[in-house]
């Protein structure tokens, strides 16, 4: 039996002579959706439709209500999905199901405010949710969606979503430091928050919800669109949205190529704006103080150092200047300084050991960040992997692998039971299997350290990348790279895929490292690493990066390739020792 998918007309007259056809119209658990139709207002709105997901037990009497609703007269279709297997659990779930797709899927924005969506266990809910897809299948005839499920969850539209179901460990991280938010707010108090979390564990996804979430409590005019028993309705208060009215928030993201699709992303959600995404050199220059800043991959502002060009080197001195005076005649002021003085609250969101050039904040400052949060009760930590499938154990162990300390420490080959976690001896074969799965599930791609030369910036038709007889070239483009028409072809570097999900990634290990078996240790050949910021001397802060400085940059840019996997990594090394080394603790692939 399938589910009933009913269409009317978003009128009252439409809604009352509908709601006498059937019983059920006003006494059974539904989901429905609004929305204001494929042509309308959609050339004015970045070609957007609105579109709004709610479940309810009286159906009819809840439309009344959104007819009612001042923020809700434009729409125009009504599609209400009944089925008498339907419960109030199933609803529930039905409804963070296809707002998580709708919001993913590129052609809408979502309505709905970020209460809290709920990921619940119930009685055959894989049953359920089987019938899910057929539902979505019939909503995407019917014009609703405009991608299929594979598409959709493959986009990082989909993964950097506000609307999405957060872990446990990020759920109640949110709420604590949203208490502790408002109260600092209510006594005029200066706060600063310190997020730590592994590759993998949303970072980023928290930044963007709570963001998302206070933004929709500080719009908020009434209560009647909050569903009582999601996570955060009880923030949802005329206090609360006193506290935060007109307050300044902003995010900080000091990576180009994640910052412009964080930038797509809010410009396709209610009550964001790409403009509250922003470089430091933004924040440092804007007039005026913010309430709150957020600071996405805090480990990559950077330090006093050469920026990758002049006119940056002018503003990092204009800026500190301006905020600091005389007070930093040492030149040791560093971008962190800046977002504490333009913000009178902040959350640090930070992994140090993604740090992958000496420009980063120094381990130091990191540190002590991490230490005055702890002391302060301001310290979380996300610990749940959502990306990688074979779990955290699985970032522990790349980390550990490639940790040139513990070398001498004995090792054993860890097994991640049906991830597909591989170490390939042909550079060929690696690409074909990366072929292979992205034919099968898409989202697969190739990536490197950054040792070789990127000759195609000057000569397109030059190959960056030769290894045997596979020649290969660097994106062809620095930003949102992964979804690119070319980027199945091309190889991705470290700066165009790090806060990124893939299905598959083959991370090509170049000559920039390798492995002494005599000796027993990695080593870095420092003519073959060829990023320029990513090996100069800081000769402002009289700085010298030494060979040993560079091993750690270096390990850990792959240690970051190598978790961009969620159902495979694959691992080819150019170093022959290297390649021996690996191959003891990642199964060969003949």
């Amino acid at each position: 039996m399938n589910s009933n998918i009913a269409w009317l007309e978003f009128s009252k007259a439409a809604v009352t002579t509908w709601k006498f056809h059937d019983e059920k119209h006003g006494n059974w658990p539904v989901v429905y959706v609004l929305d204001n139709g494929q042509d309308s207002v959609r050339s004015s709105r970045n070609n957007l439709r609105d579109v709004y997901v709610g479940e309810s037990l009286n159906a009819a009497g809840r439309l009344r209500q959104h007819l009612d609703t001042p923020a809700k007269q434009h729409l125009k279709n009504i599609r209400v999905i009944i089925d008498p297997r339907f419960n109030k659990s199933v609803c529930l779930d039905l409804e963070s199901y296809l707002i998580k797709l709708l919001a993913g899927d590129g052609a809408n924005r979502v309505l709905n405010r970020n209460n809290g969506i709920t990921e619940a266990k119930y009685y055959q809910r894989e049953v359920y949710r089987e019938r899910f897809r057929n539902i979505f299948e019939r909503l995407k005839g019917d014009g609703v969606f405009t991608r299929s499920i594979p598409e959709i969850e493959n986009s990082d539209l989909f993964k950097l979503s506000p609307f999405k179901a957060l872990t446990e460990d990020q759920a109640a991280s949110v709420e604590d430091i949203l208490k502790g938010l408002l109260i600092d707010i209510e006594r005029s108090a200066e706060s600063t928050v310190v997020i730590q979390g592994d590759p993998g564990t949303g970072k980023t996804v928290v930044a963007i919800y709570l963001i998302k979430l206070l933004v929709d409590i500080q719009n908020s005019t009434s209560l009647e669109d909050l569903a009582p028993d999601s996570r955060f309705s009880n923030f949802f208060t005329e206090t609360n949205r006193g506290l935060l009215d007109h307050r300044r928030i902003g995010l900080v993201v000091p990576q180009q190529s994640l910052r412009e699709f964080i930038k797509k992303v809010f410009r396709k959600t209610t009550g964001l704006h790409p403009s509250m995404v922003m470089t430091p050199f933004d924040v440092g220059e804007a007039e005026g103080i913010f309430d709150l800043l957020l600071v996405d991959e805090t480990h990559r502002l950077n330090q006093r150092a050469n920026q990758p060009s002049g006119p940056l080197n002018k503003k990092f001195a204009t800026i500190t200047g301006e905020l600091f005076g005389d007070d930093d005649a040492n030149k040791s002021k560093t971008q962190l300084d800046w977002i504490r003085k333009k913000s009178r609250h902040q959350i640090f969101i930070s992994d140090a050991a993604q740090s992958v050039r000496p420009a980063d904040l120094p381990s130091e400052l990191l540190s002590n960040l991490i230490a005055d949060a702890r002391a302060s009760g301001q310290y979380f930590q996300l610990r749940t992997q959502m990306r990688v499938q074979a779990g955290s154990d699985f970032v522990s162990y790349v980390r550990w692998m490639l940790d040139p300390h513990l070398l001498s420490l004995p090792r054993r080959r860890q097994d991640f039971g049906e991830y597909d976690f591989r170490a390939f001896d042909s550079i060929t074969r690696m690409q074909d299997e990366i072929f292979q799965r992205d034919a099968e599930v898409g989202l697969s791609r190739m990536v490197a350290g950054y040792a070789w030369e990127w000759k195609t910036k000057k000569d397109k038709n030059a190959f960056d990348i030769e290894i045997d007889q596979t020649q290969l070239r660097w994106n062809s483009t620095p930003t949102d790279w992964i979804a690119s028409k070319n980027a199945l072809e091309e190889v991705g570097s470290i700066h165009t895929v790090q806060g990124y999900d893939l299905n598959y990634v083959g991370v090509i290990i170049g000559p920039d490292l390798g492995f002494d078996p005599e000796r027993r240790r990695l080593f870095i050949d420092r003519n073959s690493y060829f990023d320029k910021k990513g090996k100069e001397n800081n000769p402002t802060l009289g700085k010298s990066y030494s060979d040993d400085d560079l091993l750690r940059f270096i390990t850990q840019i792959y240690a970051v390739l190598m978790t961009r996997g969620i159902r495979g990594t694959y691992v080819y090394a150019c170093n022959v020792g290297l390649r021996e080394y690996l191959q003891g603790f990642i199964p060969f692939s003949p």
